[in-house]
């Protein structure tokens, strides 16, 4: 049984989301799983983890600040460890951005960080109008218009491809 650690970054709560499906599927493999936001984890608790996963999700074109800060203090020590990264976009539900070497938001991190995850995923996210804020339902709006994506200011949708995320918990749980 490995002690395994989830810090996720999110901004509307769907990486959370992400993190409770891998929760339980790494609980199914009799693993022991923390869950936290990275603004609860304790830095020096890290050592007590067997593997160590971070989940961060993009808002216009960026992870938040906090999840480059907490990648650059721990690096050694998230290197050491078995450890995973993966990101959440509405950009990954194109078929050509939905993998680590193809997400310019993941290689753009990547090559910023010294941080090599042994594994890397990628997972689209939700569009959730009815929650955001005016400004930003009407730049997320505008950002969907210009890429196709859906522009009604009443529509959830969905992207995120669930078998996906189980295959990512079941690759952590194997690490």
């Amino acid at each position: 049984m490995a002690r395994v650690l989830i810090a996720y970054s999110t901004t509307d709560g769907h990486t959370r989301e992400i993190c409770n499906r891998l929760v339980g599927i790494i609980e199914q493999q009799e693993h022991q799983v923390t869950l936290a936001s990275l603004a609860e984890v304790v830095d020096e608790g890290l050592e007590s983890y067997d593997t160590i996963v971070v989940g961060a999700s993009i808002r216009y074109g960026r992870h938040r600040p906090a999840v480059v800060d907490f990648i650059e203090r721990n690096t050694e020590v998230l290197n050491r460890k078995a450890s995973a990264f993966f990101s959440v976009s509405v950009v990954a539900r194109k078929p050509a951005r939905n993998q680590p070497h193809t997400n310019p938001y993941v290689r753009k991190l990547l090559r910023r960080i010294a941080w090599r995850p042994r594994a890397v995923g990628v997972f689209a996210g939700k569009i959730d109008y009815p929650r955001y804020g005016a400004i930003d339902r009407m730049v997320i709006r505008f950002i969907m218009l210009l890429t196709g994506g859906p522009t009604d200011p009443e529509a959830v949708v969905e992207f995120t491809d669930w078998r996906q995320v189980e295959a990512f918990g079941d690759l952590i749980a194997r690490m």
